[in-house]
Protein backbone atom coordinates (compact mmCIF):
# COMPACT_ATOMS: atom_id res chain seq x y z
CA UNK A 1 0.00 0.00 0.00
CA UNK A 2 2.60 2.84 -1.00
CA UNK A 3 1.97 5.45 -3.44
CA UNK A 4 3.26 3.66 -6.51
CA UNK A 5 -0.07 1.66 -6.20
CA UNK A 6 -2.10 4.57 -5.66
CA UNK A 7 -0.75 6.43 -8.91
CA UNK A 8 -1.19 3.30 -10.92
CA UNK A 9 -4.73 3.01 -9.82
CA UNK A 10 -5.28 6.90 -10.41
CA UNK A 11 -3.82 6.68 -13.90
CA UNK A 12 -5.86 3.58 -14.75
CA UNK A 13 -9.13 5.08 -13.39
CA UNK A 14 -8.19 8.05 -15.21
CA UNK A 15 -7.61 6.27 -18.31
CA UNK A 16 -10.94 3.72 -18.12
CA UNK A 17 -12.93 7.22 -17.58
CA UNK A 18 -11.53 9.15 -20.20
CA UNK A 19 -11.70 6.25 -22.92
CA UNK A 20 -14.92 4.89 -22.30
CA UNK A 21 -16.79 8.39 -21.32
CA UNK A 22 -15.38 9.46 -25.09
CA UNK A 23 -16.35 6.03 -27.18
CA UNK A 24 -18.85 4.21 -24.55
CA UNK A 25 -19.42 1.84 -27.69
CA UNK A 26 -16.18 0.08 -26.89
CA UNK A 27 -18.46 -1.13 -23.75
CA UNK A 28 -20.93 -2.74 -26.47
CA UNK A 29 -17.60 -4.11 -28.16
CA UNK A 30 -16.41 -5.72 -25.23
CA UNK A 31 -19.11 -7.45 -24.33
CA UNK A 32 -20.44 -8.71 -27.84
CA UNK A 33 -17.34 -10.86 -27.21
CA UNK A 34 -19.23 -13.44 -24.96
CA UNK A 35 -22.58 -12.59 -27.09
CA UNK A 36 -23.84 -15.49 -28.90
CA UNK A 37 -27.02 -15.09 -30.83
CA UNK A 38 -27.41 -18.69 -32.06
CA UNK A 39 -26.54 -19.86 -28.22
CA UNK A 40 -29.42 -17.56 -27.17
CA UNK A 41 -27.43 -14.78 -25.70
CA UNK A 42 -24.74 -15.20 -23.26
CA UNK A 43 -24.71 -18.66 -23.14
CA UNK A 44 -21.92 -18.89 -20.49
CA UNK A 45 -24.80 -18.06 -17.63
CA UNK A 46 -26.26 -20.95 -18.04
CA UNK A 47 -23.42 -23.24 -17.77
CA UNK A 48 -24.01 -25.37 -14.05
CA UNK A 49 -19.96 -25.09 -13.54
CA UNK A 50 -19.74 -21.70 -13.99
CA UNK A 51 -22.36 -20.15 -11.96
CA UNK A 52 -20.39 -22.66 -9.81
CA UNK A 53 -17.33 -20.67 -10.02
CA UNK A 54 -19.17 -17.48 -9.51
CA UNK A 55 -20.06 -18.21 -6.31
CA UNK A 56 -17.12 -20.05 -5.09
CA UNK A 57 -15.41 -16.68 -5.72
CA UNK A 58 -17.64 -14.66 -2.84
CA UNK A 59 -17.19 -17.55 -0.57
CA UNK A 60 -13.17 -17.19 -0.82
CA UNK A 61 -13.53 -13.76 -0.55
CA UNK A 62 -15.93 -13.98 2.49
CA UNK A 63 -13.84 -16.78 4.09
CA UNK A 64 -10.88 -13.98 4.14
CA UNK A 65 -12.73 -11.79 6.47
CA UNK A 66 -15.23 -14.30 8.23
CA UNK A 67 -12.74 -14.63 11.19
CA UNK A 68 -12.91 -11.12 11.78
CA UNK A 69 -16.35 -10.93 11.64
CA UNK A 70 -16.74 -13.49 14.31
CA UNK A 71 -13.78 -12.22 16.43
CA UNK A 72 -15.86 -8.72 16.61
CA UNK A 73 -19.30 -10.26 17.24
CA UNK A 74 -17.78 -12.30 20.26
CA UNK A 75 -16.09 -9.16 20.95
CA UNK A 76 -19.62 -6.82 21.36
CA UNK A 77 -21.43 -9.76 22.92
CA UNK A 78 -18.13 -10.70 25.41
CA UNK A 79 -16.22 -7.52 25.75
CA UNK A 80 -14.01 -8.66 28.75
CA UNK A 81 -12.12 -10.83 26.33
CA UNK A 82 -9.62 -10.44 24.44
CA UNK A 83 -10.44 -9.91 20.66
CA UNK A 84 -10.23 -13.31 19.02
CA UNK A 85 -7.87 -11.77 15.70
CA UNK A 86 -5.71 -8.48 15.90
CA UNK A 87 -7.43 -5.38 16.76
CA UNK A 88 -6.22 -3.61 12.99
CA UNK A 89 -6.30 -6.76 11.13
CA UNK A 90 -10.28 -6.86 12.49
CA UNK A 91 -11.07 -3.71 11.85
CA UNK A 92 -8.97 -3.20 8.70
CA UNK A 93 -10.64 -5.75 6.81
CA UNK A 94 -14.30 -5.42 8.15
CA UNK A 95 -14.35 -2.17 7.30
CA UNK A 96 -12.54 -1.83 4.06
CA UNK A 97 -14.90 -5.03 2.92
CA UNK A 98 -18.21 -3.27 4.11
CA UNK A 99 -16.89 0.59 2.59
CA UNK A 100 -16.43 -1.30 -0.87
CA UNK A 101 -18.20 -4.56 -1.36
CA UNK A 102 -21.22 -3.43 0.74
CA UNK A 103 -21.66 0.69 0.88
CA UNK A 104 -19.71 2.19 -1.70
CA UNK A 105 -21.52 -0.41 -4.09
CA UNK A 106 -24.81 -1.49 -3.33
CA UNK A 107 -25.76 1.60 -1.18
CA UNK A 108 -24.57 4.31 -3.22
CA UNK A 109 -24.04 3.75 -7.17
CA UNK A 110 -26.13 0.61 -7.82
CA UNK A 111 -29.42 2.54 -5.56
CA UNK A 112 -29.32 5.46 -7.91
CA UNK A 113 -27.25 4.85 -11.42
CA UNK A 114 -29.76 2.92 -13.13
CA UNK A 115 -27.46 1.64 -15.89
CA UNK A 116 -29.12 -1.61 -17.19
CA UNK A 117 -27.09 -4.51 -17.38
CA UNK A 118 -25.79 -5.74 -20.84
CA UNK A 119 -28.28 -8.92 -21.36
CA UNK A 120 -30.49 -6.26 -20.79
CA UNK A 121 -29.89 -3.68 -23.35
CA UNK A 122 -31.48 -3.51 -26.84
CA UNK A 123 -28.03 -5.10 -28.47
CA UNK A 124 -28.05 -7.83 -26.83
CA UNK A 125 -31.89 -8.66 -26.80
CA UNK A 126 -32.96 -6.58 -24.34
CA UNK A 127 -36.07 -4.36 -23.87
CA UNK A 128 -33.47 -0.87 -22.54
CA UNK A 129 -31.12 1.41 -24.04
CA UNK A 130 -27.49 1.46 -23.35
CA UNK A 131 -26.07 3.92 -21.46
CA UNK A 132 -22.49 5.25 -21.10
CA UNK A 133 -20.53 4.52 -17.35
CA UNK A 134 -21.43 8.21 -16.50
CA UNK A 135 -25.20 8.25 -17.59
CA UNK A 136 -27.67 7.37 -14.66
CA UNK A 137 -30.27 8.12 -16.46
CA UNK A 138 -31.07 4.08 -17.51
CA UNK A 139 -34.41 2.48 -17.19
CA UNK A 140 -33.07 -0.18 -14.82
CA UNK A 141 -34.40 0.47 -11.48
CA UNK A 142 -33.11 -1.85 -8.98
CA UNK A 143 -30.01 -3.96 -8.86
CA UNK A 144 -28.39 -1.93 -11.87
CA UNK A 145 -25.03 -2.68 -13.56
CA UNK A 146 -22.55 0.04 -11.82
CA UNK A 147 -20.42 -0.91 -10.61
CA UNK A 148 -20.25 -4.09 -10.26
CA UNK A 149 -20.64 -5.42 -6.42
CA UNK A 150 -19.12 -9.03 -6.96
CA UNK A 151 -16.07 -7.21 -9.14
CA UNK A 152 -16.11 -4.86 -6.03
CA UNK A 153 -15.59 -8.29 -3.76
CA UNK A 154 -13.47 -9.92 -5.93
CA UNK A 155 -10.63 -7.25 -5.95
CA UNK A 156 -11.03 -6.59 -2.13
CA UNK A 157 -8.75 -9.26 -1.90
CA UNK A 158 -5.71 -6.48 -2.05
CA UNK A 159 -6.84 -6.26 1.32
CA UNK A 160 -5.44 -9.78 2.95
CA UNK A 161 -2.96 -9.43 0.74
CA UNK A 162 -1.92 -5.96 2.11
CA UNK A 163 -1.35 -7.97 5.50
CA UNK A 164 1.23 -10.23 3.88
CA UNK A 165 4.60 -10.65 5.57
CA UNK A 166 6.76 -8.73 3.01
CA UNK A 167 8.33 -11.42 1.73
CA UNK A 168 5.06 -13.10 0.48
CA UNK A 169 3.21 -9.46 -0.84
CA UNK A 170 4.21 -8.99 -3.94
CA UNK A 171 2.68 -12.40 -4.84
CA UNK A 172 -0.59 -11.66 -2.89
CA UNK A 173 -1.21 -8.58 -4.64
CA UNK A 174 -0.95 -10.69 -8.19
CA UNK A 175 -2.61 -13.18 -7.01
CA UNK A 176 -5.43 -10.73 -5.99
CA UNK A 177 -5.28 -8.67 -9.20
CA UNK A 178 -5.98 -12.61 -10.94
CA UNK A 179 -8.78 -13.21 -8.84
CA UNK A 180 -10.38 -9.85 -9.75
CA UNK A 181 -10.07 -10.21 -13.09
CA UNK A 182 -11.14 -13.75 -13.12
CA UNK A 183 -14.34 -12.75 -11.17
CA UNK A 184 -14.90 -10.27 -13.42
CA UNK A 185 -14.46 -12.05 -16.58
CA UNK A 186 -17.19 -14.11 -15.43
CA UNK A 187 -19.26 -11.41 -14.83
CA UNK A 188 -18.44 -10.23 -18.03
CA UNK A 189 -19.47 -13.59 -20.03
CA UNK A 190 -22.78 -13.68 -18.16
CA UNK A 191 -24.04 -10.60 -19.02
CA UNK A 192 -23.97 -9.13 -15.56
CA UNK A 193 -21.91 -6.58 -16.10
CA UNK A 194 -20.20 -4.11 -18.54
CA UNK A 195 -16.63 -3.71 -19.05
CA UNK A 196 -16.37 -0.68 -17.11
CA UNK A 197 -18.85 -1.89 -13.82
CA UNK A 198 -15.90 -3.74 -13.27
CA UNK A 199 -13.02 -2.20 -13.74
CA UNK A 200 -14.18 0.82 -11.92
CA UNK A 201 -15.63 -1.58 -9.07
CA UNK A 202 -11.66 -2.27 -9.02
CA UNK A 203 -9.86 0.37 -9.32
CA UNK A 204 -12.40 1.88 -6.48
CA UNK A 205 -12.20 -0.74 -4.26
CA UNK A 206 -8.08 -0.68 -4.39
CA UNK A 207 -8.62 3.20 -3.21
CA UNK A 208 -10.89 2.14 -0.34
CA UNK A 209 -8.10 0.04 0.91
CA UNK A 210 -5.49 2.45 -0.14
CA UNK A 211 -7.37 4.85 2.17
CA UNK A 212 -8.53 2.69 5.23
CA UNK A 213 -4.97 1.15 5.46
CA UNK A 214 -2.91 4.73 5.82
CA UNK A 215 -6.07 5.41 8.47
CA UNK A 216 -5.03 2.13 10.53
CA UNK A 217 -1.65 1.52 9.96
CA UNK A 218 0.90 5.06 8.23
CA UNK A 219 -0.73 7.89 9.08
CA UNK A 220 1.07 8.99 12.30
CA UNK A 221 -2.23 11.19 13.28
CA UNK A 222 -4.49 8.29 13.12
CA UNK A 223 -2.06 5.22 13.61
CA UNK A 224 -3.89 2.68 15.59
CA UNK A 225 -2.90 -0.28 17.90
CA UNK A 226 -4.29 -3.79 18.61
CA UNK A 227 -4.40 -2.81 21.94
CA UNK A 228 -6.05 0.45 21.17
CA UNK A 229 -9.12 -1.09 19.26
CA UNK A 230 -9.55 -4.03 21.58
CA UNK A 231 -10.00 -1.45 24.51
CA UNK A 232 -12.27 0.62 22.19
CA UNK A 233 -14.34 -2.28 21.62
CA UNK A 234 -14.43 -3.31 25.13
CA UNK A 235 -16.14 0.11 26.49
CA UNK A 236 -18.41 0.42 23.54
CA UNK A 237 -20.02 -2.92 24.06
CA UNK A 238 -19.61 -2.55 27.40
CA UNK A 239 -23.00 -1.05 28.48
CA UNK A 240 -25.02 -3.36 26.56
CA UNK A 241 -22.79 -6.23 28.31
CA UNK A 242 -23.78 -4.83 31.81
CA UNK A 243 -27.31 -4.69 31.29
CA UNK A 244 -27.96 -7.85 29.94
CA UNK A 245 -26.03 -9.50 33.47
CA UNK A 246 -27.89 -7.44 35.32
CA UNK A 247 -30.94 -8.62 34.14
CA UNK A 248 -29.71 -12.10 34.71
CA UNK A 249 -28.12 -11.97 37.62
CA UNK A 250 -29.39 -8.76 39.43
CA UNK A 251 -26.10 -7.07 40.09
CA UNK A 252 -23.30 -5.10 37.60
CA UNK A 253 -20.79 -6.75 36.47
CA UNK A 254 -17.42 -5.18 37.55
CA UNK A 255 -15.63 -3.25 34.86
CA UNK A 256 -12.47 -4.98 32.84
CA UNK A 257 -9.42 -3.70 33.55
CA UNK A 258 -6.22 -4.71 32.32
CA UNK A 259 -5.59 -6.77 35.35
CA UNK A 260 -9.05 -8.41 35.67
CA UNK A 261 -9.72 -9.16 32.11
CA UNK A 262 -8.16 -12.76 31.93
CA UNK A 263 -9.83 -13.60 35.10
CA UNK A 264 -13.42 -13.01 34.46
CA UNK A 265 -13.15 -14.54 30.86
CA UNK A 266 -13.76 -17.44 32.55
CA UNK A 267 -16.59 -16.93 34.62
CA UNK A 268 -18.87 -16.22 31.48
Amino acid sequence: MNRTGLLIALVLLAAILVIFGVWPELDLKLAALFYTPEAGGFAYSGLPYAQFARHAAMWIAWAFVAPSILALIVKLIWPNRPLLVKGRTMAFLVITMLMSAGFLTNFTFKSFWDRPRPVSVTEFGGPWQFKAWWDPSGECVRNCSFFSGEGATAFWTYAPAALAPPAFRPAAYVAATVFGLATSGWRMAFGGHFFTDVTIAGLASFLVIWLIHGWIYRWPRTRMTDDGIDRWLTKLAWPGYAWRRRMLSGRNPPRPTLGNRITEQHHD
